[in-house]
């Protein structure tokens, strides 16, 4: 009777643990392709960007720390593939680019350009575009290259109107 529920408890011990680990997988694995569509937006004015994460990662050598970083703007060079991150709109959580009217502002109160750099990574739009177009400017210098597109129409395809 022992012997029955032993094997019992283990078989779904050993079960439990195949559910947890298709789950966990699941719930951590990164799509070749990401579509930068964000439900944040309202309305997004330019084409959505289709990042290619497997490319940037397997072909051009991207580290995960290179994008993906801490609350302090560090890198988060232990990350592996298959861990969790945050959506970059998580930290970066006001939907498009500093409004005109703030930058004036700012150039008024003559704010320090270390300091509108932080408040302007406050919105999602800004930040992405700053590690992005910022790797991709360094790559191109560091290569002798133009490849790495650094213009808005190179990264957003044109939609039909």
């Amino acid at each position: 009777m022992k012997l029955k529920k032993l094997l019992f408890t283990l078989t779904l011990v050993g079960i439990a643990c195949v559910f947890m680990a298709g789950g966990l997988q699941a719930a951590t694995e990164v799509a070749d392709v990401i579509t930068m569509q964000n439900p944040a937006y309202e309305k997004h004015t330019k084409g959505i960007v289709e990042f290619t994460h497997k490319k940037h990662a397997t072909d051009y050598g991207a580290a995960c720390g290179d994008c993906h970083h801490d609350d302090k703007g560090q890198p988060l060079t232990s990350l592996k593939e298959g861990d969790d991150v945050k959506a970059c709109i998580e930290c970066h959580s006001k939907p498009g680019q500093v409004p005109k009217e703030l930058k004036k502002e700012w150039r008024a109160k003559k704010l320090k350009k270390t300091e509108t750099d932080k408040l302007a990574r406050e919105y999602h739009a800004e930040a992405v575009h700053d590690n992005c177009i910022g790797c991709h400017k360094k790559w191109n210098k560091e290569n002798k290259s133009k490849a790495a597109p650094a213009s808005c129409s190179k990264c957003h395809p044109k939609t039909k109107k």
